[in-house]
């Protein structure tokens, strides 16, 4: 008897949670319903949870980049860093920018990174950062019952920003100096500001965490590559 009331409660608090996932408090008015949540899944409102983590982190990392090297943002002859800012997000755009003179994804990473490339850097890896990650999600901004993310492609899209982080932090031109400057290292006996590799960090996390759940959930097997990064290559999301 105790079993099944206990089998009960479980299941009442299942529902309740159900139910709360489809209402939506806006400001100070009653809760809404939102019709949408009816056709997702407890894997879609985690997928969306974790690309709205990713994007946003995408956008944090835009912002520092241009505020330590206001040179780039200032190449593209914009009044103010928000301008810049808003060109370069604008989801019109479908993450690609003309200084990347037609490459995206990882191939616009990689020409950011040039010695001799003279174009705004910030803007064009950070086209192709969010132009792979939009790749790995499919392209869609939000996910329904029959969506279906592949788990091989959000676990090769983490694997390609620790390459992209790793290439960032490095790349430096004939000179030696850095080509873009994230990261700062101070004198010895002063903290160092890691701030951009933290915000790296929370995104490789949560795409390997999305990708683990998928996995588990279609019963499949993710390819894990080891690589060193000094010499990594960065793997395929399109087309898998």
């Amino acid at each position: 008897m105790r079993g099944a009331a206990t089998a009960g409660m479980v299941l009442l608090l299942a529902g309740c949670a159900q139910t709360a996932d489809t209402v939506r408090v806006v400001g100070d008015s009653a809760p809404t319903f939102d019709p949408k949540q009816i056709g997702k899944s407890d894997i879609d409102r985690v997928a969306d949870a974790h690309r709205r983590a990713i994007f946003a982190g995408v956008r944090v990392l835009a912002e520092k980049l241009y505020r330590r090297n206001p040179r780039e943002w200032k190449k593209g002859g914009y009044a103010s860093i928000e301008l810049a800012l808003d060109h370069l997000l604008d989801p019109r755009t479908g993450w690609r920018v003309p200084e990347a003179a037609g490459r995206s994804g990882t191939d616009a990473i990689l020409l950011s990174l040039q010695p001799d490339f003279q174009g705004d850097r910030v803007a064009v890896f950070i086209s192709g950062m969010g132009g792979m990650l939009n790749a790995a999600f499919e392209e869609k901004t939000e996910f329904f019952m029959f969506d279906e993310l592949n788990a091989q492609k959000i676990y090769n899209s983490a694997r390609n920003l620790e390459i992209a982080a790793w290439k960032l932090a490095n790349a430096r031109d004939a000179g030696g100096a850095l080509l873009l400057l994230s990261n700062e290292i101070p004198p010895a006996g002063q903290p160092a500001n890691l701030s951009f590799e933290r915000e790296f960090g929370k995104m490789i996390g949560n795409l390997d965490i999305l990708s683990t759940l998928l996995a588990e959930k279609g019963h499949r097997i993710i390819a894990r590559v080891v690589q060193n990064l000094a010499t990594a290559v960065f793997l395929p999301v399109r087309g898998l």
